[in-house]
């Protein structure tokens, strides 16, 4: 495929990896490699990428089962940025989309992101389960699981924070808000429910429960 020597990995020994289904050549997602995951993707055929917030490799799929097949990887003229070509098994995205990059940015034509959407696609999978789905996985572990995914997003949001990685943070902060709305959908707790009581608290200007708590 590509020599692992002639990449430029950047200062953290990493290098941006765009991953793309090999059949409607559509971006899946934006990820990073370092020498270790790209040679275990090499190996095995299976995307594995370097978990900036972690600080650990994770594989594609490995929870989820959503496995991403690699059927090319191609370096950019620069030989520091990568594109793989994939056949995936499942959605790339962990919210449960084909791709990361579903809600556009900008765009004439298409469909905005709502969190209201989100909710009810989260709610129809409890009521339709979809497998290979990673929120039909949450759903069927139950609570425990979904309130230790939310307490590590919680985690990953701080050290993303505290690294001063705005970037990061905001992917971060979307994965948390995404396993929060799990949460709701799983306790029965609604958008409207958690919207009157942030207008009940006004927040802006008085934060009551966090001055009793100092």
């Amino acid at each position: 495929m590509i020599d692992i020597d002639e990449l430029k990995f950047d200062e953290k020994g990493l290098i941006p990896a765009i991953v793309v289904d090999r059949e409607t050549k559509r971006v899946l997602t934006l990820a990073y490699m370092n020498r270790e995951s790209l040679k275990i993707s090499m190996e095995r055929g299976l995307t594995c990428f370097w978990s900036r917030s972690r600080g650990k490799l994770w594989l594609k799929g490995e929870t989820s089962g959503n496995y991403q097949h690699i059927k090319s990887i191609t370096a950019d003229c620069d030989r520091d940025a990568l594109v793989v070509e994939v056949k995936k098994d499942g959605p790339a995205c962990h919210l449960g989309t084909d791709s990361c990059f579903t809600a556009p940015v900008y765009g004439e034509g298409e469909e905005e992101f709502s969190y209201r959407k989100l909710y009810d696609l989260l709610l129809d999978r409890i009521e339709n389960p979809k497998e290979g789905s990673y929120t039909t996985y949450l759903f069927e572990k139950g609570r425990d699981k979904i309130l230790k995914k939310v307490g590590e997003e919680s985690t990953e949001v701080i050290i993303a924070a505290k690294e001063g990685d705005k970037r990061e943070t905001v992917y971060e902060l979307a994965d948390l808000a995404y396993h929060v709305m799990v949460l709701m959908a799983h306790m029965g707790i609604s958008l409207d429910e958690l919207k009157t009581e942030l207008a009940s608290r006004h927040v802006i200007d008085r934060k009551v429960k966090q001055e009793k708590m100092t």
